[in-house]
């Protein structure tokens, strides 16, 4: 591995972060009810259109609702929200999703220009909507990426031929935070992902589980803060150590981020 220090930054093309959705999300909205065509990547409407319809259809039925979308007894109320799905209000991604990543993102206290490099340079990871950028306006709803529903293959059969293309077609230098079921959605071919390990006083190592989410929001923040710009691992790796985490290369397309 090669541990990166700030003299070594790239500069060149706009960067996309990718990052993991929530299984919470806010309710309300004051945008008007789902519109596909407003979404980015349009290329991905028809499947995003065939999995809107096959939740609502499915939420006519809670039993079979709460089977295939593992709820317990206590979240019905996740099942209403997609069968509002077309008709309830929208607010944009990165307001929708909550918890501990986007806690630690914090987009609600950026700057102006702050919040405009976040539009710029954030998108999320969805298993209903393939992946959204930041100011995409969608509702509530409930669908994760290891979800099966009724009579319809495994999500990342239906969206691995249509996303990864979509993502890889992008001229963005593209940083893929999204945890391993909604990777495998779409995996982006010249991404680089990221490992977050916690390094014990006798230099082994352990993945981090609990606040994997938590470091991942801390790179998100840096990479929308930072006035760089990167094509590479290395650039990548600087901006991260510039915001005071560890890092560590491991070939160009992943890095480590090490915590104590």
């Amino acid at each position: 591995m090669r541990v990166i220090t700030t003299n070594q930054l790239s500069y060149g093309v706009a960067v996309l972060v990718i990052l993991p959705p929530s299984e919470t999300k806010s309710d309300g909205g004051n945008g008007a009810p789902l519109d596909l065509d407003t979404l980015s990547l349009t290329e991905l409407n028809p499947i995003r259109k065939r999995l809107g319809e096959a939740i609502v259809d499915l939420a006519a039925d809670l039993d079979a609702s709460r089977t295939a979308l593992g709820l317990g007894a206590t979240q019905l109320g996740e099942i209403e929200r997609n069968a509002d799905l077309w008709l309830s209000p929208t607010r944009p991604a990165i307001e929708r999703y909550t918890g501990v990543l986007y806690d630690a993102l914090d987009h609600a206290s950026l700057t102006k220009a702050g919040k405009a490099k976040a539009a710029d340079r954030l998108a999320i990871g969805s298993a209903l909507f393939g992946v959204v950028r930041a100011p995409d306006r969608i509702p509530a709803y409930r669908l994760s990426g290891g979800s099966k529903l009724p009579g319809m293959p495994t999500l990342a059969s239906i969206w691995k031929p249509a996303l990864s293309p979509a993502l890889d077609a992008l001229d963005d230098f593209v940083v893929d935070l999204r945890s391993g079921v909604y990777h495998q959605l779409g995996p982006v071919r010249a991404a680089v992902t990221a490992t977050v390990m916690t390094e014990q006083p006798d230099g082994s190592r352990t993945v981090v589980s609990h606040f994997n989410k938590h470091y991942k929001g801390l790179m998100a923040r840096a990479l929308v803060r930072t006035r760089r710009t990167l094509r590479d691992v290395n650039g990548l790796a600087a901006v991260l150590t510039d915001a005071g985490q560890r890092v560590e290369i491991v070939d160009d397309h992943r890095i480590v981020v090490l915590t104590d």
